[in-house]
């Protein structure tokens, strides 16, 4: 088995079912992270709360801290296969060079989606740096690390940051734009297109890449326009 799985991962098959599986974890860590970020909206208490329990989960049974720290490696983990993955698999597409009698369109479109997916990737791993540094480090955040979850929220989009908030907001786009494509191509990846499918799948992809992106979106954006405080 020890040898099989790197076998099976040295193939674009594995490559890309270890692009599908680790993305399909991303995803669902990004719907439970909003849905967190989105209880700001039920008040202080609440939002403090939630904070909390993050750190408390599965207390007493096990120490402070460590589902959210298993939680943490796992993603740390499924973040650096989901990047090895896409490194690899370009790499190999573009040693391939895949360019006979493919339609000027489609030829743009792939470009599209490439050039999106790779200086995307980038912008959103800055973003990603920055927002550990800020809200889980504290190392940027105005508050730092005596304030409570709540006023470093609010107190990172105050209106006076507001360039803060283009950034955030900007990232977040980049975000939709990646979960559009890449749940999309998950699909394609694990066997799920067919012509039936086809629209349902596409709109669904779009459904959850919109919805995500506006549930991070609305919380910075609240607080800079005042409607949270």
């Amino acid at each position: 088995m020890a040898i099989a799985i790197p076998a099976i991962y040295r193939s674009t098959v594995g490559k890309k079912a270890v692009m599908a599986v680790t993305g399909g974890i991303l995803v669902l860590y990004l719907v439970a992270h909003m849905i967190g970020n989105l209880k700001i909206f039920l008040g202080e208490d609440d939002f403090n709360h939630y904070a909390h329990w993050l750190r408390t989960m599965g207390e007493p049974a096990v120490p402070y801290r460590t589902v959210l720290t298993v939680i943490e490696v796992v993603l740390g983990v499924s973040v650096v296969l989901h990047m090895w993955s896409a490194v690899s698999l370009a790499r190999r597409a573009r040693a391939a060079r895949p360019v006979k009698y493919q339609s000027k369109k489609k030829s743009h479109a792939q470009g599209y989606a490439t050039h999106t997916m790779r200086y995307g990737g980038i912008i959103i791993a800055l973003y990603v740096v920055w927002h550990l540094l800020d809200l889980t480090f504290y190392v940027v955040n105005p508050k730092g690390s005596d304030a409570s979850p709540y006023d470093r929220m609010v107190a990172d989009f105050d209106p006076s940051r507001w360039y803060i908030t283009v950034w955030y907001v900007v990232a977040l786009l980049l975000v939709g734009l990646h979960l559009h494509h890449g749940i999309w191509s998950a699909f394609q990846t694990l066997g799920l297109r067919s012509k039936r499918s086809e629209g349902l799948l596409r709109g669904l992809a779009l459904a959850v890449a919109v919805v995500i992106t506006a549930g991070f979106i609305s919380v910075p954006v609240s607080i800079t326009f005042g409607w949270v405080s």
